[in-house]
């Protein structure tokens, strides 16, 4: 009982959402263009960085577009009708998707919050198995073809979510699709890297202009959501607006990093950085310390937002992080040469280490030897 309970509220955080503010003039656009007996392109393309908020409006519109009450409901779909329980269950008859494990879960800010609060064991779990789950793979593309041209039952919705996680293959089957567009059938692709996708797949469908959004409404909101708060620390707007810089504009990945474990540890990262360097810690103490302050995956976010930055000054230009005075510190503590480069491959290797089960402590400890010499 408490599981239907708990997937009811998911679904609904997913279908019923308040539509994001920045995301209103493409929606009304789409939505008065069905409701004049316009049709939509047969393909779309919700493309773009994480966190912002291109999930939330293809669920939302993939609700709308199927509840039967739409023509009363313009700024989304109504939730109470046959169709929108049938979303909420998640056996909705005319929406299939691709992978089956990204049927509507999260957002994309809930999903990061999923991952940074799961278990070891989850998290293990997660590393063996998330590319695989993610992969799309021609015989996932082969099952579509019966629902895609099974004529005579209404509308019918495809979903590809990270479809540049395609093989080769499944791109080439899909492209039959997309050149024999079917009556009432619609696809939608999502993707956080559009680069990777086919060009013969990127030529055949129509992106959503999701990835403009101005400044001040990506403000308005993260500060609302953040109730102006960072850490339970009162901020204003130079910490919001560093924090939107931060996340390339993303609002949802703004508020995502805001509410991260390791954000409020910059500063002590540096601190950190400058004993190892100077002797005065050692990188076992070092290890040992951070251990029970982040877990490994968190420390690798913190650090690579600090390679970031640190590349900036030593490039020249100006820190984005002006809370924490790197630019005064790199005055007077320049990195080793190739320095940044070393570590920034010892994060990566990192990654790849504990996707194959490779215990925190030995790779804490291996990062903190090395960062004594960045």
């Amino acid at each position: 009982m408490n599981d239907t309970v708990e997937n009811i509220s998911v679904a609904d955080s997913m279908y019923f959402a308040p539509l994001l503010p920045w995301q209103q003039a493409l929606w009304s656009q789409l939505t008065t263009r069905v409701l004049s007996q316009q049709s939509l392109p047969h393909a779309l393309l919700a493309a773009g960085m994480q966190g912002m908020g291109k999930r939330a409006f293809v669920w939302r519109l993939v609700a709308w577009l199927l509840c039967r009450e739409r023509e009363n409901h313009p700024m989304g779909a109504c939730a109470a009708c046959e169709s929108c329980q049938w979303l909420r269950s998640g056996t909705h008859p005319s929406l299939q998707v691709l992978p089956i494990a990204r049927l509507p879960i999260s957002t994309d800010h809930v999903n990061d919050t999923e991952k940074s609060s799961s278990t070891a064991k989850d998290k293990k779990t997660t590393k063996s198995t998330s590319n695989s789950v993610l992969k799309i793979k021609v015989d996932d593309i082969r099952a579509l073809q019966p629902f895609i041209y099974q004529g005579g039952q209404g509308m019918r919705i495809c979903v590809l979510d990270y479809a540049e996680q395609m093989t080769v293959a499944a791109a080439n089957a899909l492209l039959k699709t997309l050149e024999e567009p079917q009556a009432q059938v619609h696809l939608f692709l999502i993707s956080d890297a559009p680069a990777q996708l086919l060009p013969t797949i990127k030529s055949r469908v129509q992106q959503l202009a999701l990835q403009t959004i101005d400044t001040t409404v990506a403000i308005d909101y993260v500060t609302t959501a953040l109730g102006g708060t960072v850490n339970r620390k009162v901020v204003g707007s130079a910490a919001i607006e560093q924090l939107i810089q931060l996340a390339n504009g993303a609002p949802l990945a703004a508020i995502a990093m805001a509410q991260a474990p390791w954000y409020s540890k910059r500063a002590l990262w540096l601190t950190t950085w400058q004993a190892l360097r100077s002797g005065k810690r050692s990188s076992v103490a070092a290890s040992d310390y951070w251990q029970n302050q982040l877990d490994i995956a968190a420390f690798i976010q913190l650090s690579e937002m600090m390679l970031l930055d640190m590349r900036r000054v030593c490039l020249g230009l100006s820190e984005l992080q002006n809370d924490i005075n790197l630019s005064a510190i790199l005055d007077t503590q320049q990195p080793a040469d190739n320095g940044l480069e070393l570590f920034a491959s010892s994060l990566q290797q990192t990654k790849t280490a504990l996707q194959q089960n490779v215990q925190e402590k030995f790779a804490y400890d291996k990062l903190m030897q090395e960062l004594a010499y960045l």
